[in-house]
Order: structure tokens, then sequence, then C-alpha cells
């Protein structure tokens, strides 16, 4: 027997003579139809092929000596900003040394004119400004007024410099005052300075570097030192006042992050599984504002920070920005990845306020609450860092193999039943043209 016969009884696809085949209109607007449908099917194929989704996973956070920026943006519309101090802490309750920030003092006019700027100056963390000395004589040697010389003196043994007297006091926590009968903050016009701001606001803007561990940033008045094992800030010019100014620590938080910004597409894109998710989502503590008649007067935030990661297409053929010494990147660009990757952090916050001169919570309608007494005014952020991470992935949302099963099911089955549809069209017509010749 010829090979070509063992496989023509096995032929599925039987075939029907030219002269048996039957052509109708209705079949040729059938066929043009599951034409056009096949086409506009395999065209939402291709677009579904090339359609990138996000997955978010949860994993364990496994990083281990890494950084994390903070960017913020708040305004205090009674403290000048002579008065406010920033001051970081880890866990230990120590001042985390070699933290990188970028932090400017924006001063601002008092709430009746309006509050807006006057003038902005680079902050600094826990140093003395060396600005004064440089017209000082090389000979020159302050007096510290009985207090041991600071460390961080320009001048070994010498203080030079309001500043250095201030920190010299502190040192030994002594209150300092207006720094009047002190030679150096008399040069220096340091009670002028404070009496002209008064009536001012500060804003603090910009963003600090410091260690992924439990730790808190705060806003106090005064200048900040330690007392045994106790954090404490010279409060006399806080609560001294002058003209009838009083000073409160009503605050607007205008912009509050922990790690880079995510761009708008791409928040929107993680949250389009569920709700439309934005940048708010990611940072609650944006445009919020909080207000106090009391001098004596206490907030917190406590936060919960968690690791996010965003990894687009093509991430893995570029190194992570986690692997650079961070010494080597500049203040905003830590976590941000060459593909467009980007691991930032989201995070929740509860918050709790209390005058510092205690009693209950009955004008909170909480009778029951009792407020502890003491503590330091200003606004207090404490941050812990969750174990956690969430990783959004993106990836194509079916593979190339997948595509085509799709083409193949979409022209399958757009003929099939294009091909049932011909079948009782022709047949429908056949019986009325029976019934009618009948």
């Amino acid at each position: 027997m010829p090979a070509k016969s063992r496989f023509t009884r096995l032929d599925a696809f039987t075939k029907t003579v030219e002269d048996a085949r039957i052509r109708t209109t209705s079949g040729g607007v059938v066929t043009l139809t599951s034409l056009l449908l096949i086409l506009y099917l395999v065209w939402g194929e291709w677009a579904d092929y090339r359609r990138v989704v996000v997955h978010p996973e949860l994993m364990v956070d496994k990083g281990r000596g890494e950084k994390m920026e903070i960017h913020m943006n708040i305004s205090f519309p009674r403290v000048p900003c002579e008065l406010l101090t920033l001051d970081v802490m880890d866990v230990s309750g120590e001042v985390q040394t070699g933290v990188m920030h970028g932090v400017n003092k924006v001063r601002l006019r008092a709430e009746k004119e309006g509050g807006g700027e006057i003038d902005r100056s680079a902050l600094e963390l826990g140093k003395a400004e060396l600005e004064a000395t440089k017209h000082l004589d090389p000979e020159y040697c302050g007096e510290c007024f009985g207090a041991p010389p600071p460390s961080s003196a320009s001048k070994a043994g010498c203080c030079n410099t309001c500043a250095e007297v201030r920190e010299a006091y502190a040192s030994v926590s002594w209150s300092f005052g207006r720094g009047e009968n002190v030679e150096q903050c008399e040069r220096e016009h340091y009670s002028e300075h404070l009496d002209e701001q008064r009536r001012e606001g500060c804003r603090i803007e910009g963003g600090i570097r410091v260690n992924k561990v439990v730790g808190n940033f705060h806003f106090a008045p005064g200048k900040s030192f330690s007392n045994g094992n106790m954090h404490v800030h010279d409060l006399e010019n806080y609560f001294a006042g002058a003209d009838g100014v009083e000073h409160t620590f009503t605050h607007a938080v205008h912009h509050l992050r922990f790690g880079p910004q995510l761009p708008e597409e791409v928040a929107k894109r993680i949250g389009r599984k569920g709700m439309a998710w934005s940048n708010h989502h990611l940072n609650p503590l944006d445009d919020t504002e909080q207000k106090t008649d009391e001098k004596a007067y206490n907030y917190m935030y406590f936060v919960k920070v968690v690791s996010t990661a965003y990894l687009p297409l093509g991430w893995e053929r570029t190194g992570s920005i986690l692997d650079i010494p961070h010494e080597l990147i500049e203040l905003g660009g830590y976590g941000k990845g060459e593909a467009g990757s980007i691991e930032t952090h989201q995070y929740s916050v509860t918050s709790h306020k209390r005058s510092l001169a205690g009693g209950d919570g009955g004008q909170e309608g909480h009778k029951e609450r009792l407020h502890a007494r003491g503590g330091i005014p200003g606004v207090f952020f404490s941050y812990d860092i969750s174990p956690m991470k969430v990783v959004n992935r993106e990836a194509r949302s079916k593979s190339f193999s997948g595509f085509l099963v799709g083409v193949c099911a979409v022209i399958g089955g757009t003929l099939t039943v294009a091909a049932a549809i011909d079948r009782a069209l022709y047949e429908g017509g056949q019986r009325v043209k029976k019934m009618h010749s009948s």
C-alpha cells in the first residue's frame, strides 16, 4: 500500500469538490463580519500582551546597615527661627553622627502680615556657627564665664562666639537667657536679633539622611543638651516672651516623606487593582495642620515606616542603588536606581497631643484620660521600622506563548461560530423557499 494512503485515512479535514460548494450573499456577509471581528480581537490580544501590570509582594526586609532619607516641609508660624531647634536621635538616645543633611530655615513674616517668606539660611545640626570668628584677632581667646570650653570650639580652651558660650553653658545645664553682659553675644547683637524675630514664624524645609533604625526627630525651642540620660532644651527665651508675643507650636505639615518621591503615574499604577492611589496614600501627614494657643504644649507623631520598592521591567539588568556607598550619593538620590527602580518608604501614623500642665482630656471629650505633667514643648516624630517590605514588581500580563494561544483561540472560535451562524441562515433560507414554493 502506498505511504500516501496511510495518512489519508487519518485526515480529519475532509474536503468537498468545488462543484458541491454553494456561495450565498449571507455567507459573504458573515465571512466579512467574522474577519473584522477576528482583527479586532487579535488587536485586543496584542494590547493585552503588551500591557504592564504591577504585582505586589510582601516579604521580610533583609536589608542591613541601610540609610534612610527624611524629607520635610513644616511651618511654625508662631516660633522664630532663632529659637527653633531640630534634633535627630536614634534608638540609643544619642544624636546620630555623620548625618547628611540639607535643611533650610526660612524666616516667615508674622501671621498678621500674611506669613510670607523673609529670608532663608542653612541649618546646622548641633554645630556652632563659625562666621563670627572671621574678623577676630588671631590671639583673641574669649571667656566662657565659668563654664568649661566646648570641645567643638573654633579655638581650643576658648569661647570666641556667642554660640560657643551657649554651648558651654549647655554642657553644665546652665540657662543662658538673652546673653546680656556676655561680650561675645553683645558683639554679635544676639539679643537684638532675638527681639527682631519675636513675631516671626519659621519654616523648616529640606532633607536629612539617617540610619535606618528606630529613632526620632523633633522640633523644640532653645539649644538642646544632655543632662545625664535626659535630653533637654534651654526654654528660657521661649517662655520669656516680649511685647505681648506668645510663642506656641501651632504648625502645618506641608510635606513629610521617608525616601524618594514616587512619580504620580507610578503611584496610580500601583493602586490600579484597588482604589486609585496617589502620593497622599504614601505620605498621610501631607497638608495637615495643628493649632494651639498654649505655650506649654506637646505634639507627638508615632510613625510606622514600611519599606516599599518599585521594580519596573528590565530593572534586573542594572545594579541596586543601595549597593553604592551612601556617601557617594547626593541627598535626594538615595533609593533611585538607573533603570527607574525606586527604594522608598510608606508609613502610617498616629498622633497624640497634650498640655504640659497635665490634667484630664475633658476638652477632647475624654475626661477619663489623664495627661502626664511636664515635658518639652514642641513637635516630636518617633519612627519605627517595620520588619516587612512591600515590593511592587512590574511584569507582562501574559507571555508570548500565551499571546499565540489567545490568537489561535480567537481565530478558531470566531470561525466556528461564524460557520454555525452561516449554516443556520442557509438552512433557514432554504426552508422559507420550500414553504413559499409549496
